[in-house]
């Protein structure tokens, strides 16, 4: 689908709406867009479609270590808080949707149900037995660090809600945070290299999301190791093969993850250097169809669907690097225009009726439509 946020106000993906703010005539291009926002509409349909799934058991993949035959148990028996959505990590993305939706739009029509379900999967014996099993050691790399980060920004999003159920539920999400930045904490010293890849363990997405983390919290030891990690992972790399991007399955771009944590990383100026020596030919790339939005051939395939995925992580990632440059720096604009489309292109896979992408695909598209990784950039 060709989109141009220069022409068009608003624009309707196979049953959703959303308006899309037009450029203003000014020297200063497009960049300061925010581009596709959510509407009352399709946050309650997201709302639905999550609810759904958070509650949803089977079917699941565990994917778990088992040490003996007493270990076996049912998604529920393990994970009462988090047993929805085919698996735990987006169980724990779809709980910040919830969260997310009810934080921002308080007058959502399923704002009485969404608090209910909240009430009740963070009862705090569920997450306390969910901290039990995570710190047992054969699951010390379960969910490492995907599942983690996720976790981490939920936290981000209660932190920052002054609600009262809100408040309780953030304490009791205590237990299992502090395990989880634990593992963190022992975890990336050994980590000799980064892992670049299109899906889960790709240690861009992750690290961005724990840096987050770490300053929303004021967590300084935490954030110097994860500044150390990615300047040491990333800080001197070069002419990233963006041409190899992506394969069949990837949900990701570690490429675009990678440029989405270094602006987190370094200031505007070295930034900007580190930039154009990662992607030398970046304005080349955007044009000639090398960085473009993809299609997806089979919506009901649990792995293609997760290019659908891909057009969402590249538009919150293009997005929020061109936050990152001046103003009127050229490539900014450029960056915005394809993020723009990447992310038109991602939401019309949202609610497809097919569960393979219906469990998870509205995280990525709230976090993609409301920048929410780059919130205070431009401030």
């Amino acid at each position: 689908m060709a989109f141009n946020p220069r022409i068009f106000l608003c624009v309707t993906v196979i049953g959703w709406s959303f308006t899309i703010v037009a450029a203003q005539s000014t020297d200063v291009p497009q960049a300061e867009s925010k581009g596709v926002r959510l509407d009352a509409s399709t946050a309650e349909q997201w709302a639905q479609l999550v609810l759904k799934g958070v509650d949803t058991e089977f079917p699941n993949k565990l994917s778990l270590v088992y040490s003996s035959k007493e270990q076996v148990k049912t998604p529920r028996e393990h994970f009462p808080a988090f047993y929805g959505c085919f698996d735990w990590h987006s169980s724990v993305h779809g709980h910040w949707v919830l969260v997310r939706l009810l934080r921002t739009q308080p007058n959502i029509e399923s704002a009485k149900r969404i608090r209910a379900v909240l009430n009740r999967h963070f009862a705090a014996d569920n997450l306390k037995q969910e901290a039990e099993f995570f710190s047992l050691q054969e699951q010390k790399t379960f969910e490492r660090m995907y599942g983690w980060a996720w976790l981490l920004r939920l936290v981000m999003e209660l932190e920052a809600w002054e609600d009262p159920d809100a408040r309780v539920w953030r304490n009791n999400l205590r237990p299992l945070e502090n395990v989880l930045v634990n593992r963190i904490q022992a975890y990336l010293p050994l980590l000799s290299y980064p892992i670049r890849t299109g899906q889960h363990t790709d240690t861009g997405f992750a690290l961005g999301q724990t840096l987050d983390y770490a300053r929303a919290m004021g967590q300084k030891d935490l954030e110097k190791l994860v500044v150390d990690r990615a300047t040491s992972f990333f800080g001197t790399d070069t002419d990233y093969p963006v041409h190899y991007e992506p394969s069949g399955h990837d949900f990701f771009s570690s490429c675009w993850n990678e440029a989405d944590l270094m602006r987190r990383v370094l200031p505007a100026k070295p930034y900007r250097l580190w930039l154009t020596r990662f992607v030398p030919k970046l304005s080349r790339q955007l044009a000639d169809g090398t960085i473009a939005p993809v299609s997806v051939s089979d919506v009901s395939d649990p792995k293609i669907v997760h290019l659908a995925g891909l057009n969402l992580n590249r538009a919150w990632c293009l997005l929020s690097v061109a936050s990152a440059l001046e103003p009127n720096d050229p490539q900014r604009a450029e960056l915005l225009s394809s993020g723009e489309a990447h992310l038109v292109a991602g939401l019309g896979y949202i609610n497809s009726g097919h569960y393979e992408g219906d469990h998870w695909l509205a995280t990525f598209g709230l976090y993609a439509i409301e920048r929410v990784g780059a919130e205070h950039d431009d401030e």
